[in-house]
């Protein structure tokens, strides 16, 4: 009997021997576990941030190659239109030979969206191109340029409105598409104004809000925009002064700095239009 309890004793202390190794065993691995998933979440923070890290730089990478410079080549097929600033532009080029390539112009002083639909008569303000008064679509058409840059608007928001003024616009490039369907559209932001010479209704408030119409249009309508107004204005959204050539007067055209500043902004920018 005395052997047999004996038996009980050892095989009682044998099991509670096996089942403290047992929940050891379970302590270690539950242990081992934690630190695997521990790591394994570590690894995965920095894969994410290093993914973040090379995401913000691609697009980093992106931003600062988006625009790159052209050559004069560019504008050897475009026509620009416009008022008397434009013409200015003109000038400008007639007395630098190849600053904007072989970029022809159908300018004209007091020109805009809304009087460009009007027919031709002897008083009215339609550009000449080759000797002749031509309505905007025929000297696109004449010209046979394949990148049409327009900047109008100085003669038309202070007489029609915002609003008005741009759908003018959009009937325009209508009239010159149905003409000139191959033809690209660059609706480049009207200019701004000397702060000391803005008027009720023409003025920088409504210059740029005009310009956020036009920018949404082109964006509508597939059309390119630029935004040569950015390298024209002051910290107030004013004309910057060394670049006006008419300070006594309506403050709006340029000098030779202004339409260097123009060109310069043209020949970098071109490709991110």
């Amino acid at each position: 009997m005395k052997k047999l309890t004996k038996i009980a004793a050892l095989l009682a202390a044998c099991l509670m021997l096996f089942t403290a190794c047992s929940t050891e065993d379970s302590g270690s691995q539950s242990t081992g576990a934690d630190t695997a998933s521990s790591d394994a979440s570590t690894q995965s923070s920095e894969d994410s941030s290093s993914k973040t890290e090379s995401s913000e730089a691609q697009e980093s990478s992106a931003a600062e190659t988006t625009a790159q410079p052209v050559g004069t080549e560019f504008y050897d097929d475009a026509v620009f239109i416009g008022d008397s600033v434009s013409l200015r532009l003109y000038y400008y080029c007639q007395g630098h030979s190849g600053a904007l390539g072989k970029a022809q112009f159908l300018t004209s002083g007091s020109l805009g969206s809304g009087n460009a639909l009007d027919k031709i008569t002897t008083d009215s303000v339609h550009p000449v191109y080759q000797g002749e008064k031509m309505l905007i679509e025929d000297g696109v058409k004449a010209s046979g340029a394949k990148k049409v840059f327009i900047m109008l608007g100085m003669n038309d928001i202070g007489l029609y409105g915002i609003e008005d003024s741009v759908k003018n616009m959009q009937t325009l490039i209508d009239r010159i598409l149905e003409k000139s369907p191959d033809a690209e559209i660059y609706l480049q932001s009207m200019t701004p104004m000397l702060e000391s010479t803005q008027l009720k209704n023409l003025n920088n408030e409504n210059i740029e809000k005009y310009n956020a119409e036009l920018k949404k249009l082109a964006e509508e309508k597939g059309y390119h925009f630029a935004d040569v107004a950015s390298v024209m204005k002051d910290e107030n959204g004013s004309l910057i002064p060394e670049y006006c050539s008419d300070p006594e007067d309506m403050g709006i055209h340029f000098t030779d700095a202004g339409a260097e500043a123009w060109i310069d902004y043209l020949m970098k920018n071109a490709s991110s239009f």
